[in-house]
Parts: C-alpha cells; sequence; structure tokens
C-alpha cells in the first residue's frame, strides 16, 4: 500500500506548488514517483531535486556510467521505482541489455571497457563495504578524475536517499519495458516487493 500517495494538485500548499512546479517545469517535465513521497517536506523535495537535477543532466560522469550507478543502487535497495525508469534509460545511453538482465539477477556482468567494470566494482564496494579500496579509488581517480569521483560517490549517496525513502513510503513503480526486480531477503525478512 502506498503510504505517501500523490497529493491531487487542487490540495497542494503555496511551498507544495512552488517546488512542483520548478521539477515539472525542468529536464524532468513531470512530477516523477521519486518526488510524490518528497511532498510532505516541499523543502526538502526541492533541495533533493535540485541535486538530482546536477547529477543526472550535468554531472562530470557520462550519462552510461550514471545509468549503470543507479542501476546499482536500485538492485542494492531493490529499489523497483528507479529500476522501472533506469533501466531502459541504461540501456538507451549504451549499457546492454544482457547487463541490465545480470544485474537484476545478482550477478556481475562482463563489462566490453573498462570505465564500466571500474564503475560497477567502484558502486559496489561502497555499498557492501562502506568503503572503496585504495586499487579501486586510485584506477577511479586515474580513468574518471577526481571531479567524476566526487559526482560517482554523489550519485551513489542520492540514490540511496531516493531508494530509502520510496522503500519506506512503499511507492509503487511506474509501469516499465523491463521486469521487476526479484526480491531480497534482509535482516527482519523479505521484504514486500512493491
Amino acid at each position: 500500500m502506498d503510504r505517501l500517495p500523490p497529493i491531487p494538485p487542487a490540495a497542494w500548499t503555496a511551498g507544495q506548488r512552488e517546488h512542483a512546479e520548478r521539477i515539472i517545469n525542468g529536464p524532468r517535465g513531470a512530477l516523477l514517483p521519486p518526488f510524490i513521497p518528497l511532498m510532505r517536506s516541499p523543502e526538502l523535495m526541492g533541495h533533493a531535486q535540485r541535486m538530482g537535477e546536477y547529477l543526472r543532466y550535468h554531472s562530470a560522469l557520462p550519462r552510461r556510467l550514471t545509468e549503470l550507478a543507479i542501476l546499482l543502487v536500485a538492485r542494492e535497495w531493490t529499489q523497483q521505482v528507479e529500476w522501472a525508469i533506469h533501466a531502459p534509460l541504461a540501456i538507451e545511453a549504451g549499457i546492454s541489455p544482457s547487463a541490465v538482465d545480470d544485474l537484476a539477477a545478482g550477478r556481475t556482468p562482463t563489462f566490453p571497457d573498462d570505465d564500466c567494470r571500474l564503475v560497477h566494482d567502484f558502486c559496489r564496494q561502497l555499498q557492501t563495504t562502506k568503503s572503496v579500496s585504495d586499487t579501486v579509488w586510485n584506477a577511479a581517480i586515474t580513468k574518471l578524475g577526481e571531479r567524476a569521483v566526487v559526482d560517482l560517490l554523489g550519485t551513489v549517496g542520492y540514490y540511496t536517499f531516493l531508494s530509502m525513502v520510496m522503500d519506506a513510503a512503499q511507492t509503487p513503480p511506474p509501469p516499465s519495458s523491463v521486469p521487476r526486480l526479484a526480491c531480497k531477503r534482509s535482516p527482519i525478512g523479505v521484504l514486500p516487493c512493491l
């Protein structure tokens, strides 16, 4: 059950309307599911929206690497909304459908290029060990540069934040051209797949 469902536009407060219209009139063109639960805190939604807009549209990372990082966060959190939105975008940006299928299944894809392997390893280490080894860090700095590495860290953090919000709010995913993620077990049992 959607714990924080859409608020009808006629019921928006002035603050909700102001921040929602910035999203609608920006590059996203619509008030997408990640922002629906955040409508309850319009100022937080506004700040989050600006960070997300930078990371999606102005990051030092190439688009396909940004989309790959987003998929790795979505898989880690079994975040159906982000997966439904970003798996097709990742394929459009140059991540192979077989790599997307491998990620969905929890397998390590065979990437044809070093930068995708590097982003995969960086994100997986960061999410599973809460750190990045010197070897992977140094390789990322050498291959991508410091600004792109900081943007990669920002991408993982931002999409982790959105995943937590939508998982807790049980935000339902939109229709998508890709299958939903299989559920993962957690320390508190099998979580509902939304």
